[in-house]
C-alpha cells in the first residue's frame, strides 16, 4: 500500500507527517445524552461541489480515498443514505490492516454498516450486501416490502422517510455510541435540520466545476439556520499536495 504525506497546517504545524500515523489517533468526543455522536464525511470541489458525473468519484485524489478509511476506524456506525448506494455501489468495509486497528482498540473489526432509504426501491445487489463479516442494518420507510436480504437487519420507519432522530435512537437501542455519515447532501440535509451533526471532516479537492451539482448540504427548506448560521469550531487542517483536509466540530460536546 503506498504511503501518503500530509502536512498539518493548525493545529501545532509540522511538515511530511505520514498520513496513516498523523490519523493513528482520531480521538471522537462522547456522545451527546441520548443518542449516538455524528459525524459526517464528504469531499467537495474547490466551488462547493459534491458530485462529479452524479457521484463523488474523482473530486479528490488517492491520499483522500485512504483518508476515508482512516475516519472510518474510531466510529461504530458508517452509513449513507440510500441515494448513495444506488449511485456508486457504497460500502464501508475496511481493508485488513485498518480492520486489525480496530481490534486492536477493543472493537469489533468492520463498523456496523447503515443505510437509510425512503420508500423507494433498495438495489440489493451491490457490493455494500456482500461482506459476510460486517453487520448490516437497512433502515427504510413504512411503504412496500423490501424483504430481509441475508445477514441484513431491516428496520422500517413509521413514517415514509425515516426521521433522523428515530434513526439515531435504534442505532442506540442496538449499542451504537457513533456514526459516520457519508452522505449524499439530501441525506446530510435532513440530519442538519434536526441539528443532529456533531463532526464534519471535509476534503476540499484541487478541482473547479462550475455545475448545478448538489452541494455537501443539499437546500433545506425553510432552513432553521437561515438566519442564525450553524456555528462550528476548527478543530485541525492538513494538507496533501494542493488538496485540503479539515475537521469541524459543532454544539457542545467536546467543549
Amino acid at each position: 500500500m503506498p504511503a501518503f504525506r500530509v502536512d498539518r497546517l493548525w493545529p501545532d504545524p509540522a511538515a511530511d507527517l505520514d498520513l496513516d500515523e498523523a490519523f493513528t489517533d482520531l480521538a471522537l468526543p462522547p456522545p451527546p445524552p441520548g443518542r449516538p455522536l455524528v459525524g459526517v464525511n464528504m469531499v467537495t470541489s474547490i466551488d462547493g461541489r459534491a458530485q462529479l458525473a452524479g457521484t463523488a468519484e474523482g473530486l479528490s485524489g488517492r491520499a483522500d480515498r485512504r483518508l476515508l478509511q482512516l475516519h472510518r476506524v474510531p466510529y461504530d456506525a458508517v452509513a449513507s443514505g440510500v441515494g448513495t448506494l444506488r449511485a456508486d455501489d457504497f460500502y464501508s468495509h475496511l481493508p485488513a490492516d485498518l480492520a486489525g486497528r480496530r481490534v486492536a482498540a477493543g472493537r469489533t473489526p468492520q463498523p456496523t454498516a447503515v443505510v437509510i432509504g425512503g420508500t423507494g426501491a433498495v438495489p440489493t445487489d451491490r457490493r455494500w450486501f456482500g461482506h459476510a463479516d460486517q453487520p448490516r442494518i437497512l433502515i427504510v420507510g413504512g411503504g412496500p416490502t423490501v424483504g430481509e436480504p441475508p445477514g441484513t437487519e431491516v428496520l422500517v420507519s413509521p413514517t415514509d422517510e425515516p426521521e433522523p432522530f428515530w434513526v439515531l435512537e435504534r442505532l442506540a437501542e442496538r449499542g451504537i455510541r457513533s456514526m459516520l455519515l457519508e452522505g449524499g447532501p439530501t441525506t446530510n440535509a435532513g440530519f442538519l435540520a434536526a441539528d443532529l451533526i456533531d463532526e464534519l471532516y471535509w476534503t476540499v479537492g484541487a478541482r473547479m466545476l462550475g455545475t448545478d451539482a448538489l452541494p455537501m448540504i443539499a437546500p433545506i427548506p425553510d432552513s432553521p439556520w437561515a438566519d442564525a448560521p450553524r456555528e462550528g469550531r476548527l478543530v485541525s487542517v492538513h494538507r496533501s499536495g494542493d488538496e485540503l483536509f479539515l475537521r469541524y466540530r459543532f454544539g457542545s460536546i467536546g467543549a
